[in-house]
């Protein structure tokens, strides 16, 4: 229930930029750097999500502040532009502030230190200094309020399982949960494809509307629905004789929709496949 509702206030409150820092190198930039420093499941995902919503609020704040103060077409461009160039050159650095505060947050023992952190840039080339580091961490967590801690989609998708346990589904707990970790994984990677199918079948035609795809947002940034679709994903993959009874249940514990749980594993499992045809 309290995931339930922490995913509803959080779609509730979704700014139009939503999934503009998702983007596949981005994620890969992310979960490689995540293995590199044998980082846990959970942190790779909240890295993602911290990044995001810290990009977005950025900007949102470096164009509010330049947004007056200029004449209006080409002070416009000219503000775009900064920000634009003051993004581009400290987006690494954000980036990995990110990854370091989801390792603290883990309380795994492979925390980020800033030694570490820093070997690291500066094997990119960049000359960034322990001071210069602990003030990005800082403009992170200021710039969201200090509110840092949110669920993942992961956290979703255990939590599902643990419930399916507790109703006497009988399916295999922990070859299970492995395939999901690497769907979740798939669906970070291969979001655009896979959302794109998934709108193409809601709507049933080829060519969405601009007003159509804003609608969707809400679909793409569905934590809840995200995590019934790997797990369904997961167990048509793995014990497909358990399929129909997993997603009764999981409709029965989400109120997702039969429908919508069979479009969104469709559309996983055929971009899994890379298959064209239906």
């Amino acid at each position: 229930i309290h995931l339930a509702t922490e995913n509803e206030q959080y779609l509730s409150e979704l700014p139009e930029q939503a999934g503009y820092f998702k983007e596949t190198r981005i994620v890969e930039f992310i979960f490689l750097l995540s293995e590199k420093w044998h980082l846990d499941q959970s942190t790779r995902y909240q890295a993602v999500e911290l990044l995001e919503r810290f990009m977005i609020k950025q900007v949102e704040q470096m164009c509010g502040d330049r947004g007056n103060s200029k004449g209006r077409d080409q002070g416009q461009r000219s503000s775009w532009s900064s920000v634009r160039d003051q993004i581009t050159n400290t987006f690494v650095l954000r980036l990995v502030s990110c990854v370091q505060l989801a390792s603290k947050l883990s309380l795994h023992y492979s925390r980020v230190t800033s030694d570490t952190a820093l070997k690291f840039l500066q094997s990119l080339k960049y000359s960034y200094t322990k001071q210069e580091l602990l003030e990005s961490e800082l403009a992170v967590l200021n710039t969201l309020h200090f509110h840092i801690n949110v669920s993942t989609p992961l956290a979703y998708v255990e939590l599902l399982l643990e419930v399916l346990g507790y109703n006497g589904c009988l399916l295999p707990a922990k070859p299970l949960h492995q395939v999901c970790v690497q769907l979740l994984d798939f669906c970070y990677l291969a979001r655009e494809t896979i959302y794109d199918t998934l709108l193409k079948i809601a709507i049933e035609n080829s060519t969405p509307s601009k007003l159509q795809i804003a609608k969707f947002l809400t679909v793409k940034e569905d934590f809840m629905l995200l995590a019934v679709g790997v797990i369904s994903a997961g167990v048509f993959i793995l014990s497909p004789g358990h399929w129909e009874q997993v997603v009764e249940h999981l409709n029965c514990i989400t109120g997702i929709t039969r429908q919508s749980i069979l479009e969104f594993s469709y559309a996983v499992v055929r971009r899994v496949l890379g298959s064209t045809t239906p």
